[in-house]
């Protein structure tokens, strides 16, 4: 079967849904469609790993109603290859479609651990694999999480919240090593362990195999751990293979121009996959955060739709840690200069990363609603240092 549409979107995540309703918003009588690899319809991600395990949301509260746009959903479909002078794309049940302008927002895939662990082991990325682990995740249970950053510790803290026993694995010196300044980072693991978690620090899974009720892990110390389910949070690669197939240009995703446009002039790319030039830190980044897919998906369906701004959003993230919790912006690397500003040592205060007197990051830990001055910190070409930065946004809101 053939299907046209003047705007295809080609993954169906956040960023899918933004452009979906910012193109509707712009071209009321666009034909849209969408062409995503989950049989779901789009929905949030953050909650996968924080609001549905404290029960403030259920998996039906964290559909997007993507449907409200008028886009024509094709769901459980991979989109295999792409002619870029006929328009056309085609599908693994051999079905095409036919576009005026293109969309990827194909997203990223998980990395793996070094074994099959079988339907215990499960690489966290979706709402079948939140329900997957849900399944195991009862109270007492015996779950590994393996990775300390983003996903690792959220799971981790979501995990022990519904009564799991979680022992967390990663190759770190301290959870968030390279990103949290050391005393952060070695209070964090110990809060941790203040909450019963099992943190083993400077650990790597190096095999593993699926038991009867369970998983064994064999670790890089010699020993062997022995749970009834594992999962994983490794970062992602970028799903940049249709991009190479078709001939766009792809570095560390696909690289887009200031308008979020690849180099086909018919095609633009957003989201987790998508390589763009941010103004405010004058260089190119990769993003793979909720408020990036958004804002990307936005700004890209409304330039297929004609407009003519460049995207100059500078993304922010954030993260629920027990009771502990940030918003962030820039680059969190401490291989820059790092400025600590506590009200609280630990609890509450802002982190600075500089590099050559310019803010390039600024961690807001425990502190709340400062992204846009933490924005605007970043966009101003200093110089700054401890002194300047001293109390330079409100320590406590």
């Amino acid at each position: 079967m053939e299907y046209v549409h003047d705007y295809l979107i080609v993954g169906a995540g956040m960023a899918a849904d933004a452009a979906a309703k910012t193109i509707r918003e712009a071209d009321a009588t666009a034909n849209i469609g969408i062409v995503g690899d989950e049989t779901r319809a789009p929905y949030q991600r953050p909650p996968l790993s924080k609001a549905l395990w404290k029960g403030d949301k259920s998996p039906a509260d964290i559909d997007l109603a993507t449907s409200e746009s008028g886009a024509q959903l094709h769901l459980g479909r991979h989109i295999e290859s792409l002619d870029r002078v006929a328009h056309t794309a085609r599908d693994d049940h051999g079905d095409s479609y036919r576009y005026r302008r293109l969309l990827l927002a194909t997203g990223a895939t998980p990395r793996r651990l070094p074994f099959d662990g079988g339907e215990r082991t499960i690489h966290f990325r979706t709402l079948d694999d939140y329900e997957a682990l849900r399944r195991y995740a009862k109270a007492g249970a015996y779950i590994a999480v393996v990775g300390g950053g983003f996903i690792g510790s959220e799971l981790a803290a979501s995990l022990s919240s519904v009564g799991c026993k979680v022992t967390m694995l990663f190759p770190g010196a301290a959870m968030g090593a390279g990103r949290y300044p050391d005393g952060l980072a070695g209070y964090l693991d110990d809060y941790y362990r203040s909450h019963g978690v099992d943190v083993r620090s400077g650990v790597k899974v190096t095999g593993g195999n699926a038991t009867d009720g369970g998983v064994e892990l064999e670790l890089s110390n010699g020993d062997v751990l022995r749970v009834e389910a594992v999962v994983a949070g490794l970062g992602v690669t970028p799903n940049t293979v249709l991009a190479e197939r078709a001939g766009l240009a792809v570095d560390d995703g696909i690289v887009v121009d200031a308008h979020l446009r690849t180099s086909d002039a018919d095609i633009w790319a957003a989201g987790d996959v998508a390589n763009f030039h941010s103004t405010a830190l004058d260089r190119r980044l990769r993003v793979e955060h909720e408020d990036a897919a958004i804002s990307m998906g936005r700004h890209a369906g409304r330039a297929m739709a004609g407009a003519d701004a460049a995207y100059i959003t500078q993304p922010f993230f954030y993260s629920d840690l027990f009771d502990l919790g940030y918003e962030a912006v820039g680059l969190l690397d401490t291989r820059l200069q790092v400025i600590e500003d506590w009200r609280d040592p630990y609890r509450e205060g802002v982190v600075y990363y500089l590099d050559a007197g310019r803010v390039r990051g600024v961690l807001l830990w425990n502190v709340w609603d400062q992204v846009d001055a933490a924005r605007e910190l970043i966009a101003q070409a200093g110089p700054f240092d401890a002194a300047s930065l001293r109390h330079h946004l409100p320590r406590h809101v």
